[in-house]
């Protein structure tokens, strides 16, 4: 059985985001894969991570390589996230990662997500792809007094530690910004990062693997992955596809009930989470100058259960927030319910300006809280990358590439950072990760609200 309702895999409904808005319906249109195929490497999933790895196998290293996407390209995360490329990957702080990993170790993977932020900038520049970018790294909103002393803490450590710098904030220093709010108390920026249609960078990467050579097959699910010899062989409703090498790059979107040894690798070690938005008309000068939010600065704030949110080029408004526990169609409407509660508390000044989209969609969790670039156990000639907690805009993109160098052995594993090389670890009891999750959420909220 599915972990959420067979509602959220539901390749044949709408997603109702506002990126679909702003591409040609033909855009999204790729051959399903009919007969019998052959490649020397098969890509499952045609988000980010996929898309990167096809790109690179066909591009840097003139494979022979087919992507199988179970819906549209971009009907998963990749398609209907918030568009914030930026720092971020594991739900350790640097401190954690430090004490785990070691300074080095956790300075390795920092140096990661910086050239992540970069290997899609490239990305953007080499192939073309208009992609709506603005805004100039991000700011980290402090939503009670006590949240503005951790932060001055935090960048303190960052400091001295591993010499980042981060710009800080008073709340009147906001209000000069731009960055007003009722729940603001002071920030910190790091110029790092910027913000983009995600959507249209998803269509621009799947245009480009497919000019390297890349062969992409959209809307065919796959139903079975065996092993047959030396190859794997991947079933779906109308073809076959026979690969030597494999990698699975369907991160919060993996059906842990494929049969097969790669889902068997994967089945228990990953947590779905929900992530919904929602998008504004778009606001006059006059409506931004009343909230006090005139910045294109992509933004959240401190909480554990986050809020996220960003004016966009047009003048409509982008906010996010992380929670709920299923996607039913009931639990759907409550979860818009909820999105409207929070983004008309924190931006009052708006509540009767119109919200024209809400749409939810899944990112991915690891037990460890770190991502995963690696081979996969028990599963010969397979590999994965996975588990972006949030952040798979930059994170997933350089992974991707990298799980396909790695898979091509044009890498080994001692060139990917420590703290993405695993292991993979199987949550304890899998099929009570939801009520984890549930225990969770009232603990990060009583954190958020009153500790």
């Amino acid at each position: 059985m599915p972990l959420y309702s067979p509602h959220a895999y539901d390749h044949t409904r709408p997603v109702g985001s506002y990126w679909e808005t702003t591409v040609p319906m033909q855009e999204h249109v790729y051959p399903a894969l009919e007969g019998d195929a052959v490649a020397d490497f098969a890509v499952l999933g045609g988000g980010y991570t996929g898309l990167n790895a096809a790109l690179q196998l066909a591009g840097a290293h003139g494979a022979d390589v087919a992507l199988l996407e179970g819906g549209d390209i971009g009907w998963g995360a990749s398609g209907r996230n918030g568009g914030f490329c930026c720092v971020g990957g594991s739900k350790h702080s640097l401190g954690e990662l430090a004490r785990k990993f070691g300074q080095s170790g956790a300075a390795g993977f920092l140096d990661y997500q910086r050239r992540s932020i970069d290997h899609v900038a490239e990305l953007l520049t080499a192939h073309d792809i208009e992609a709506e970018t603005h805004s100039d790294g991000e700011l980290c909103l402090a939503h009670r007094p006590k949240a503005m002393r951790e932060l001055e803490d935090e960048a303190a450590f960052l400091r001295k530690t591993f010499g980042v710098e981060t710009t800080l904030h008073s709340r009147n220093d906001l209000a000069e910004m731009g960055v007003a709010g009722p729940e603001f108390f002071g920030g910190a920026q790091l110029d790092q990062g910027f913000a983009l249609n995600p959507l249209k960078y998803a269509l621009g990467l799947v245009r480009a693997a497919s000019a390297a050579g890349a062969r992409i097959f959209a809307n065919s699910q796959v139903t079975s992955i065996t092993r047959e010899g030396d190859r794997w062989r991947l079933v779906t409703s109308n073809g076959t596809l026979t690969a030597r090498k494999l990698i699975m790059a369907t991160n919060g979107y993996l059906q842990e009930e494929v049969p097969g040894a790669p889902g068997k690798a994967l089945s228990g070690r990953l947590l779905p989470l929900l992530s919904s938005v929602l998008v504004t008309r778009p606001l006059t000068v006059a409506e931004q100058a009343a909230q006090g939010w005139t910045s294109p600065l992509m933004s959240y704030d401190s909480r554990r259960l986050l809020h996220y949110f960003r004016l966009m080029p047009d003048g409509r408004f982008l906010f996010g927030m992380r929670g709920g526990t299923d996607t039913t169609p009931e639990k759907d409407a409550e979860t818009r319910k909820e999105i409207l509660t929070d983004f008309h508390r924190m931006f009052p000044a708006w509540r009767e300006v119109d919200v024209t989209h809400v749409w939810s969609g899944f990112v991915c969790m690891a037990a460890s809280l770190n991502p995963y670039v690696g081979p996969l156990d028990g599963a010969p000639d397979a590999f994965a990358a996975l588990a972006y907690h949030g952040n798979g805009v930059a994170m997933g993109s350089l992974s991707g590439a990298n799980v396909a160098d790695l898979a091509a052995g044009a890498i080994t594993r001692n060139d990917i950072p420590a703290v993405a090389r695993g292991p993979l670890r199987r949550f304890p009891f899998p099929a009570l990760r939801k009520t984890y999750l549930k225990a969770a959420y009232q603990w990060y909220t009583l954190c958020d609200e009153v500790i």
